[in-house]
This record gives C-alpha cells, structure tokens and sequence, in this order.
C-alpha cells in the first residue's frame, strides 16, 4: 500500500506532465493579472476628474486651442478664441477705402474777400466745406490707418467745436473687425474767413456723433461707393459703436407656444476654464441649429478660480462680460433662461406644451431630429466627465453637427478698451509678450526662462528686433510693472496694461453699462477681462515678440513639450 501510494504521488511529476501544469499556472497567473488591472482601472475611474476637454481630445478640438494667432497665451489658459478669429479677412473687399484725393479740393479753405463781420460767427458744422476739412485733417493726422466711411458732421461742445464720426481699420492689422471713433474738433475762422482746424480731440471726445438709433429721414455721411455693402458681406464685428445686448423678449404667447426650444441642464462644464466653457456652449448651440430649435441658454457664468483675484470659483459672472450678446442673438435664436421659464410656467398647461427628457449624452442629435415636443431637456448627471456638454457633439456627431463658431464674438466693451488702448498709441507701436509668475519660479519645467526674461536679457533681444525710441506695450503677467521693466525705458517708450486704468474705473464707460448688467453692482475688471485685452492689444503690435517663440528656447509646457506646443 505505501508503495503505490509513493509510486502514484511521484508519478504526477513525470517529465511529460510538465507541460500541462506550466499551461495551468501561467493561464491562473494571467487570469489574477487581469483581475487586478480590472480593479484598478474600476477605482481609477470612479476616482478621476479631469479639468478639460483635453481628457477626450479631436482634430477640431486640436485645432481651436493651437491656432498659431495668439499660441503663447493660449498655451497659458488665458484668452478664449473666438468667432471673429476664425475669419479670413479678404483684402480686395476692403480697397476701397477713402483718400485725400478723394475730398474735394476745391472746397476747402475757401478765401473770402469781404468777410466783415463773419470772423467771430459760430462754425456751421453741417456746412460742407467743415465737413471737407475735417475729413482731410483726420486722414493726414492718423496716417497709420484706412478709413472707410465718416458720418456727417454735427455741433460739438461749443461755438468752435464740431464731433465727426468715422469707421476705419488699422493699415497693418491682423484682426477681421471694423473700428468706430468719433472726435471732436477745434476749428479757428481767420480775418479773412479761411477755415483751419486747430486741434483733434482723443479717442472717442466727440460724442454728438455717436450713432444714435437710425431715423428714416437720416442722410448717410461721406462714404465710398459699394463700401456698406462689402462690409454687409463680410459681417465683421465694429467696435465703438453702442452696443444694445438687452435680453431678447418674445412678442406674445402665440409666438411662444409656436417655437420650438433646446435646453441644457446641469452636468460639469461650470467653473472650468474658459476655453472648456466655450467648447461646451458651442456644442450646445450647434445641436440647436442641427435641429432649428431656439438654444434656452443661462446667461450666469461660473468664472474659475484661475481668473479670480480672489483664487476661488465665483459664481454670477454675466455672459454679456466676456461676450459679444448682441451679435448672438441677432445672428441665432436664442432666450435668456430666466425668460424661458417664467413663459413655461405661465402657458405650458394652458397650451399642452410637451417635454422631451434626454439623459445620456450618448443620445445623438441625429436621433432627435423628428421629436415634436416643444421642450428637448438635456439633463446632465454629476458624474464627470461623462456630464461635460461637450460630448454631445463627441463620435459620429463631430462630422455632422458643426460648431457655429461665426456667432460668438468677444466682448465689444472689452475691445473697446482695446481700441482705445491702440489709439492713445495712434495704431503706431510694437510689443513683446513677457511670461513670469509661476512659470520663471518652476526651474524643473522652465530651467531658462527666468534669466530670459530678466530686464538685460530683454535688452538684448530687443535691440535686434525692434528700434531706439519706439513704443513698446508690454503683455506681461510680471506683477512689478512699475519698477521692473524700468531699464528697458532708456530705449523705448514702454506702456503696460495698468497705465490705463481710467478706462475700466469708476468714471469709465465700460464700468456705467457693466454696473447697468449687474443690477446696479459694481463689476470687478477680473483677470479674465485683463488678460483678453493684454492679448488683443499685444496683438495689433506692428512687430510682435513672443516668450516662447523669441526670449527663451524653454518650451512652453515645460521641458521636452516643444515639439507638443508648437
């Protein structure tokens, strides 16, 4: 008996059965691997949160957050792209701009021999030999831009003054947009009645002639022929003029219970960056057009933390802050969410209107082409990121459904202050880029850029690239302005965003209508706000130098990513 038993036991070693039991202990070893990665990857992603659509990346996203136009702030998570930088501008369309030949010679400065009397008489703003001279002063006073219509001529502050409007563009500018100024000028009679014009205003003084709600017996000012229709063909953006961007009403009930609506609700788009946020709306607003219904959209923007002087998530940011409404909503149909639901709650019983409840993301626009019912509500759950709005439009659904990103412009009043910025400079001055902050202290990711970016190295780069004595704006997140760029002020005239504080302070313009969309709040200049005008000042830069690309050969997300961030 003991001896089968020990025959049998070491039978099961025979070398023929090696085999078999190295198939089963590899295939057991494989089988507890792929458990355990199975946990780990079950904790993982119930655990992760990304902070961008950069979890779930595409060709068009790629391509909205790498335009080479502005790449260095970009790369920083500052400033959003937006419609208008989509745009090509078509140099034939704008040829046709006003020169001085182009102002009847013959009519100005007229001599009158018997003028008696005449010499102290109130100018006559309306009369044409003004309107003449005050066009040819403007065109040989602003030699750095086109002009390409002026309004008529009115009455300014007093007997001497008259305000003239016109819209032009810079000679050398890069952005797709018209500019609107109105100035007031000084106009001296001489003894022999000759008409001079004394001195022109600053941008923006004359405002008699800001336009005004049109009139049907309005006569159109000096303009080239065919110019308002190209300009009507290239639908670009004009700044300077009054922006009316009040939240769009519905005429009656009837027109309500006819329409047909598009709502997100929820999900995990609030609070992120900016360029996040915007690749969410635009995906919603695209599904709205796929399927002509009106987008209900929540004007409250969560501004993150990253924009805030604050370092915190602030909640009751106004869409109308940091976008151009008043274009929306003239080019798309859209209702302020707030209206949208005060109309519901009045007519929805009364007219049997219906709701069409959509809970998952993977539910395409495509198979809600043919629903009737009045209301598609997206409701998004709190799980991230598969409650990102974006992912609508995520798959099959990129190919069809197309971001309509020709309807989403940036903030008038804020590049308002951009044009003012760039005409107290009169269009005419260069600008440099100067990265700092966390980035020159971080030495793991950015060894170099601290010393690139120090006064003397500056100096250095400059010299090459831009001549003695220009202006120089400098778009810099350098929190020392006032003292650290000092060396560079021997060579250059050097101007920073706060030297132009008076433009968004308490007696500003921007500050009056903000104040207005706020309730009567005040509004904080927030470090978004700053940072999009930084960008699109250092933008129009006749020779524009940039942190990555010019002062350091650091990359600029760190070391080894150059050829990612290029």
């Amino acid at each position: 008996m003991l001896g089968r038993t020990s025959f049998s036991r070491t039978g099961s070693f025979r070398p023929e059965n090696l085999g078999q039991d190295a198939v089963k202990l590899i295939g057991n070893l494989c089988f507890t691997i792929f458990v355990v990665g199975v946990l780990i990857f079950t904790i993982i992603a119930a655990t992760y949160e990304p902070e961008d659509p950069l979890f779930h990346p595409s060709n068009k996203l790629t391509t909205f957050l790498t335009s080479t136009s502005n790449a260095t702030f970009r790369s920083d998570d500052t400033v959003v792209r937006t419609g208008e930088d989509f745009m090509t501008v078509n140099q034939t369309a704008f040829a046709n701009f006003i020169n001085i030949t182009d102002v009847d010679a013959a009519e100005l400065s007229t001599v009158t021999t018997d003028c008696e009397g005449d010499v102290d008489k109130p100018v006559d703003c309306t009369d044409q030999e003004v309107f003449h001279l005050m066009m040819k002063s403007a065109i040989e006073y602003f030699k750095d831009i086109h002009f390409y219509r002026f309004g008529k001529a009115v009455r300014g502050d007093n007997d001497t003054s008259c305000h003239m409007a016109w819209r032009f563009r810079p000679k050398e500018g890069k952005a797709a947009a018209f500019y609107k100024d109105y100035r007031s000028f000084v106009i001296s009679r001489s003894e022999n009645c000759t008409l001079s014009v004394v001195s022109i205003g600053e941008y923006h003084s004359g405002g008699n002639a800001r336009k005004k709600k049109k009139r049907k017996n309005d006569k159109p000012g000096f303009e080239k022929a065919g110019t308002n229709k190209e300009q009507q063909q290239t639908n670009l953006p004009v700044v300077g003029e009054t922006v009316n961007d009040a939240l769009p009403e519905l005429e009656s009930e009837a027109s309500f219970t006819r329409g047909q609506y598009l709502l997100y609700d929820g999900g995990g788009d609030k609070c992120k960056s900016m360029d996040h946020y915007l690749w969410s709306f635009m995906c919603a607003l695209g599904e709205a057009q796929y399927l002509n219904r009106t987008l209900v959209i929540d004007l409250n923007i969560c501004l993150s933390s990253i924009y805030t002087s604050s370092n915190q998530n602030e909640e009751g940011k106004d869409f109308r802050f940091y976008f151009d409404f008043e274009h929306l909503k003239e080019s798309a149909s859209v209702l302020d969410n707030a209206q949208f639901w005060s109309d519901w709650d009045k007519w929805h019983k009364k007219d049997g209107l219906s709701l069409h409840l959509v809970e998952d993301f993977k539910v395409t626009p495509m198979k809600l082409a043919d629903v009737k019912e009045t209301l598609i509500l997206r409701k998004f759950g709190s799980v991230e990121p598969d409650n990102y709005w974006y992912r609508v439009c995520e798959g099959e659904t990129e190919s069809i459904v197309q971001r309509p990103w020709h309807l989403v412009w940036k903030s008038r009043r804020l590049m308002d202050i951009v044009s003012s910025i760039t005409a107290r400079l009169n269009w005419d001055f260069d600008s440099i880029h100067v990265v700092r902050g966390e980035k020159a202290r971080n030495k793991e990711l950015w060894p170099n850029l601290e010393a690139d970016t120090s006064p003397e190295s500056l100096l250095s780069v400059l010299q090459e690239k831009i001549d003695d004595g220009r202006n120089l704006y400098i778009a810099t997140n350098e929190p020392d302005t006032k003292s650290f760029f000092d060396p560079l002020k021997d060579k250059y005239t050097t101007h920073v965003l706060d030297e132009y504080k008076d433009l968004w302070d308490e007696t500003s313009e921007w500050y009056s209508e903000t104040t207005k969309l706020n309730n009567g709040l005040p509004v904080e200049f927030d470090g978004y706000m700053r940072n999009s005008v930084d960008t699109e000042v250092f933008l129009r830069g006749k020779k524009q130098i940039e942190t990555f690309n010019d002062l350091t050969k650091d990359c600029k997300d760190g070391i080894n990513t150059c050829s990612l961030s290029s």
